[in-house]
């Protein structure tokens, strides 16, 4: 079970890693963001321009900061800077912490994949790290590559130390309790809200249902 002194589990979204129709992306971003306590927006688009993911954060940035939502750029922390987005996320052989903290700077957050391996999460979380995601838990689409986690890793961190950690892969509303309930500190979650039989927005209603009984 989860440390009774943890806040409560929040939901962080991870948008399509394509996204053709923008304005009508960001009019069902606004609507989830309206739907429930989402605690931030990661922007992970794949096989694009810099020039698209520029226009997309440009978009989609100032419809989190209506809803006080924190704005995370997958993959790219010279992008972060440079857009001043709050924060960017970093798989383990994108880049180096410490070069990912060095250009996006030490007020912005940076999180980190660990897969399934506690003692890289462990180095992270020494160097520095704002959170740590481990995962996949479930199968998932949504990356082709990906490594088995055990919700025992996210128990395990929970217990032992107070650096935030992530839950991530194959993630829905009708699995995510024992992730919650784990100590998980954030579900992260694309395809779960994107494609959730009756929308977004009931998605985001639905998870934080599960999380306000977790």
């Amino acid at each position: 079970m989860a440390d009774d002194d943890r806040e409560p589990c929040r939901l962080y979204l991870i948008t399509p890693d394509k996204l053709p129709d923008l304005d009508g992306f960001a009019t069902a971003l606004d609507a989830a963001l309206s739907a429930g306590d989402v605690a931030c927006v990661q922007l992970r688009l794949k096989g694009v321009s810099d020039d698209e993911i520029t226009q997309t954060a440009r978009k989609l940035m100032p419809v989190c900061d209506r809803h006080d939502v924190a704005f995370i750029l997958n993959d790219r922390p010279d992008l972060a800077a440079a857009l001043d987005c709050d924060g960017v996320h970093i798989g383990p052989d994108d880049m180096s912490y410490d070069a990912a903290r060095k250009l996006v700077g030490p007020d912005k957050t940076v999180g980190v994949t660990c897969k399934n391996s506690r003692h890289v999460a462990m180095d992270f979380a020494e160097a520095g790290a704002d959170y740590v995601a481990f995962g996949a838990f479930f199968p998932t689409t949504t990356k082709a590559d990906t490594t088995q986690a055990d919700i025992e890793d996210i128990a395990i961190w929970a217990e032992t130390t107070n650096v935030p950690c992530v839950a991530i892969g194959g993630i829905t509303v009708e699995n995510c309790r024992e992730l919650a309930d784990a100590g998980a500190d954030f579900i992260a979650v694309s395809s779960g809200v994107w494609n959730y039989k009756d929308g977004p927005a009931a998605a985001v209603k639905a998870f934080n249902a599960v999380f306000a009984g977790a």
